[in-house]
């Protein structure tokens, strides 16, 4: 068995002295591991945010002020979990080595460190494409994308809180330039195998290399972000939506087509139906016209990124509530014309209800909706999850 596993080791040091790299270092690992770290916490963050938005427990307290408030964390979400994704390969090629290391299980402690390891890295792995691709709105497997990304984001988090806790000494040592040089002129500091030993010669340095990922990062983030934040909008080369392009310049996830709303959304005698228990109300779209408008400027901010500023015009949802008698801590449930899908029905709490600006919107910067932005009317409110600003309205219930 020990000359089996000395061999083993000799192919695995032979494997890795071809792959070897002077610029691997455990204080490089250290620092790709604090910028990734720093990534997923806030991608963690403000992901769970959004999830409280939409499935929201009875505790939740939701904040309409500011009203760029989702956009803006939401936008950060996707922006931090793209830029995770060349900081997570460069992290796992700084401690490719520590793979081929020979035992594999050298004791309990090891054990555990490595099995938080490999499920970090899995769940990591699968969670920034999934997130990637959602962005795209690509979902080429069976499962619910949104179960699996909340739920693989807990793994992720646990996974890494369990690797920091086991690899905390290290992470010490090598945490700033001053303790790393201590930690590597330390007598006890461990051999390292001839096959595996740093490459000589010319070649990048370390912060060179450093300098690269971060530059990377840049510009990932750079073309990519301008869908979610303005000021960058120009440099927005590669994600999927652009701002001020699409009907009445706000682009748009799902069209009436796919929704299959055109024939009700444009019927002649469509009404909008607000009740309150008994008490029962129906508006045509020309009674809506004639009741008091009010204009907001509102971002529509959707869960894969992007966002648009743009200006709404319609009726109160509080004026609503107060036609048929409803409470004013009520909640409300909205429901779409549209038959299938997850979000043809929306619950509205009391705090958005009764915000002044949270619409009924029957216009778009100046003009009738556009059929694909929700025509004859839809819902748009201060600081809310665009999945939720139910478009092609036909009913609002209080509840």
């Amino acid at each position: 068995m020990d000359r089996l596993t000395t061999l083993l080791q000799q192919r695995m040091d032979s494997v890795n002295g071809r792959f070897s790299s002077r610029l691997r270092s455990k204080r490089l690992t250290v620092v790709l591991g604090r910028w990734l770290g720093m990534t997923f916490a806030v991608c963690f963050l403000t992901g769970l945010f959004s999830n409280l938005l939409q499935d929201p427990p009875g505790w939740m307290f939701f904040p309409t002020r500011p009203v760029w408030l989702y956009a803006a964390t939401q936008g950060i979400h996707v922006t931090t979990g793209i830029a995770s994704i060349p900081l997570l390969a460069a992290k796992l090629w700084s401690v490719f080595p520590e793979l081929l290391r020979c035992p594999p299980l050298k004791s309990v402690v090891h054990g555990l460190e490595r099995a938080s390891i490999a499920l970090f890295v899995s769940a990591s792995l699968v969670e920034v494409t999934i997130g990637l691709l959602n962005t795209f709105q690509w979902y080429p497997w069976p499962f619910s994308f949104k179960d699996v990304h909340y739920w693989l984001g807990w793994v992720i988090i646990g996974s890494l809180a369990l690797h920091i806790a086991v690899k905390l000494p290290l992470i010490r040592a090598h945490w700033s330039r001053r303790s790393d040089a201590a930690a590597e002129a330390a007598p006890e500091r461990e051999a390292v195998p001839a096959a595996m030993a740093p490459a000589t010669g010319p070649g990048w340095s370390r912060r060179g290399f450093l300098a690269a990922i971060t530059a990377s990062t840049g510009v990932v983030v750079l073309t990519t972000a301008g869908q979610s934040f303005p000021w960058l909008a120009g440099l927005n080369l590669f994600a999927p939506r652009r701002m001020d392009t699409g009907p009445q310049a706000v682009p748009i996830n799902r069209t009436a087509a796919q929704a299959g709303v055109e024939g009700a959304a444009l019927a002649p005698d469509w009404v909008l139906t607000v009740s309150s228990g008994s008490v029962q109300k129906t508006l045509t779209l020309a009674q809506l016209a004639a009741l008091p408008q009010y204009s907001y400027g509102l971002p529509i901010a959707c869960v894969e990124g992007w966002s648009q500023g743009a200006q709404w015009r319609g009726v109160r949802i509080r004026d609503l509530m107060a036609m048929v008698g409803a409470p004013a801590d009520a909640g409300l449930q909205i429901s779409s014309m549209e038959k299938g899908g997850v979000y043809g029905r929306s619950f509205m709490p009391a705090a958005y209800s009764q915000d002044d600006q949270t619409l009924l919107a029957l216009e778009l910067n100046g003009a009738p909706l556009d059929l694909d932005h929700g025509y004859p009317a839809r819902i748009i409110a201060p600081g809310r999850p665009g999945v939720l600003q139910t478009k092609w309205v036909r009913k609002v219930e209080v509840i």
